[in-house]
This record gives C-alpha cells, structure tokens and sequence, in this order.
C-alpha cells in the first residue's frame, strides 16, 4: 500500500509539473486563504499588543472620567470625538477634597483643541491643551528648560505656556523659546517651559502639544467650563476601585444625581484594567470576524481546485481507461486523484504558510522602527492549522473528481476522443 501510494505521489507531481501555470493558479486560492490567515491573525496579535502597551502607560493605578456615560456594550459617545459638556474643572478640584475620597492623591483636567499659533513669521496649527498643574507629576513629563506653570497662575488666568519639544521646534527651531511671546488665536502667550522629548502616549503625541493653564483655556480660547476628560492618581493599585466609587458618589453629589445604580449618570469612571479588558474582548472578537472572512477564500480555492480536478479528469480518460484496462481497480484511480489534489492544496498550503510569515515579519519590523510596540505573533499552532486545513481541503474537494474518474467505463475511456 505504501508503494502504491508513493508510486500515486510521483505521479501526482510529474502531472503538476507538466503544467506549471495551471498548477499554479489552482494552488493560488489556498496560497491567499492560508497567507490571509496567518496575517490577520498576527497583525491582529499585534495591534493588540500595541494597543494594550498604550494603555498601560496610563498607569494601573489611575482612574479616567470621561463624559457621557458609557454605552451597553461600548464607552461614551465622547470617546468617538461627540462633545459633551458635563464634566467641569471644579468636578476634578472636588476629587482632591479629602471629604470626597481619601485614596486620590492628584488629578488632572483636560480641554483640547487645535488652533492656530504665531511666532514671528513662523505660523501653523497645534494641538492646544489646557490642563492643571497635576498633569505635569502624574504624566511623568520632564522639563527640558524653563518650568511649568504654578497652581497661582492656574487660578489667575495666567497667559502662559509650556511647548512641548516638536511644537518648540516647528515655531522656534534652534533659538531660545523661553520669555518669547506667541500669539494664540488673538491672545498673547509668554513661553515659560519647553519639554524633553515624550512621544506618544496612549496614542496622542504629546511633543506637538502646547500646554497652558486650563482656565485660561476655558476663559480665551474654548468660551466653555467644560473639560473633555479628568484623570486621577489612586494612591495605591488596590485602592482603585475604593477611588472609581468614591468618584462616582461625589459626582453624583455635583451633578444632583439621586440614583446611585449609575442609569442616570452623565460620566462614565473607569480604570486601565476595565479598558485592557474591554480592548481584549474587542480586537480577539475582530481577530476571529476577520479570519473568518478570510477563511472564505479557503473555500473559493477549494472550489477553484475542484473544477480544474474535473477538467484533469476528461483530459486524461485514455489514461485511466488504459490503468484500468491493465488492471487497476476503481479504488487505485480513487487514490491517486486524491493524492494528486491533496499535493496541490499542501504544497499552496505551505507557500501561503512562509508568504504570511515573510509579510507579518515585515509589518512588525516596519512598526517597531516607527517606534511602535508591536510584536511578531506567528504561533506554530497556526502553522499546523494551516497545514491541516489546506490537506483538507484537497481531500474535500478533490473527493467528487476522483470518483468520477474511478467510476470510468475503461472500455468507454479508451475510445474517449
């Protein structure tokens, strides 16, 4: 049996030989199906990766306020770029109240938008972020010169900025920005800081942001009390949830909610770990949706490979009549199309298997000299899966033609013209 079978293998890979270009193309389906496959699940894994790596640096033991509260299955509208208005700067002040919580220890308040600011002839738009002093000690930011601005100027409408270390570039290049003036839409900033270079931080690049005390953003260049996120530092990784809850009841308190089971809340408190749980669940439910869609090119292939079996077999009728005729039994013929379509989807199989590698080690390298935490993930699990699957569907598919031609009439193939 095992003669007969390699004997059938031989014979498969001379035919396929003979006809390269058809071979080809009959394999190219599996060749995409299985290199869709093994790509999206490895890009998958890595976005996931970086995605998550963005999180953490938030910290694990810091809390978020956005505003709206959150939906069913997904986070506030505010997240997809909606504005809502009702979270205010005197909301994160009162989280820092010993009254409201004991285990926050700093906080920081958010207002941003992106306009237009001058230096001289030089003149472009940036990301302009108005914060507090808290936003300096939890981010970790390190001044490259000058300072940050103090919690009196904070309070007192104080025209001031601190450039981060791309937006000190563009305006300033090699000079000296500390004690120059720009100009902010119409109001005139004095540049008191620069920052070290930071990078992106949970997906936002904080070097092209200027930063200016956040009522001084709300009085002259929002006109709104509204702030479009608080973060808060939990003075120990366990205390968090302690803090979300005390969060909750003081807003709740501001805001005249009575209802303490959270269905009328207009904020939405949430930690790190909820949102690495929640992006989890997301891209693993898109990784599967996705492979899913390219596993239908696996079928089409399949098909693809059936048809041209079919056609094999009208071609060669003489040559199975005459194996039959010299004794070869239905079975025999069985065999070897099944081996001969079984070859074709494993060999298309495995170039789709090292061309899904090659492009995911290529995306990964790309992403990580972007500065990107991205990951290679090709696991050998899938690698066999690929294997398997592509085997599969030769047999699958190749069943209905080598039936076909095993039930030839030999005498009936010989006259075939």
């Amino acid at each position: 049996m095992f003669d007969f079978i390699k004997q059938c293998a031989r014979l498969a890979i001379n035919s396929l030989l003979s006809n390269k270009t058809r071979s080809f193309l009959t394999m190219l389906g599996i060749i995409i199906g299985v290199s869709a496959v093994i790509i999206i699940t490895s890009i998958g894994s890595g976005a996931q990766d970086l995605i998550l790596s963005e999180i953490k640096t938030l910290g694990t033991d810091t809390i978020s306020i956005m505003p709206g509260k959150s939906e069913e299955n997904g986070p506030p509208a505010s997240v997809m770029g909606i504005v809502i208005t009702t979270l205010t700067y005197e909301d994160a002040k009162s989280l820092l109240e010993k009254k409201n919580s004991q285990y926050i220890i700093d906080v920081s308040a958010y207002s941003n938008t992106n306009t237009n600011v001058s230096w001289g002839n030089n003149n472009s738009n940036f990301d302009i972020n108005g914060t507090n002093v808290g936003h300096i000690t939890m981010n970790n930011f390190n001044i490259q010169s000058g300072r940050f601005f103090t919690v009196d100027e904070e309070e007192n409408l104080s025209k001031v900025a601190v450039l981060g270390s791309s937006a000190k570039e563009d305006l300033f290049g090699d000079s000296d920005a500390i004690g120059q003036r720009i100009k902010i839409k119409k109001h005139v900033f004095e540049v008191i800081g620069t920052l070290e270079k930071k990078g992106t931080v949970a997906f936002q690049n904080y070097d092209n942001k200027i930063f200016i005390p956040i009522k001084t953003m709300q009085k002259l260049i929002t006109s709104s009390n509204a702030v479009g996120i608080i973060r808060a530092k939990v003075n120990n990784e366990e205390n968090v949830p302690l803090a979300i809850k005390d969060a909750e009841i003081t807003l709740r308190e501001r805001h005249g909610i009575r209802d303490n089971s959270g269905e009328d809340d207009d904020f939405t408190v949430s930690s790190p770990s909820e949102a690495l749980e929640a992006v989890e669940t997301v891209t693993n439910a898109l990784k599967f949706f996705l492979a899913t869609m390219a596993a239908i090119s696996l079928v089409v292939g399949g098909i693809g490979i059936m048809n041209i079996m079919l056609v094999n077999v009208t071609e060669r009728t003489n040559e199975i009549g005459l194996r039959k005729a010299l004794g070869a039994k239905n079975n025999n013929v069985l065999v070897q199309f099944l081996i001969e379509s079984t070859i074709i989807t494993l060999f298309g199989g495995i170039i789709g298997i090292i061309f899904g590698i090659i492009v995911s080690l290529l995306v990964s390298v790309v992403a990580q000299a972007l500065d990107y935490s991205w990951g290679f993930h090709v696991s050998i699990l899938s690698i066999i899966i690929g294997i398997i699957v592509s085997s599969s569907i030769g047999i699958i598919f190749g069943l209905y033609p080598a039936k076909k031609a095993s039930k030839l009439d030999p005498i009936e193939a010989l006259r075939y013209e």
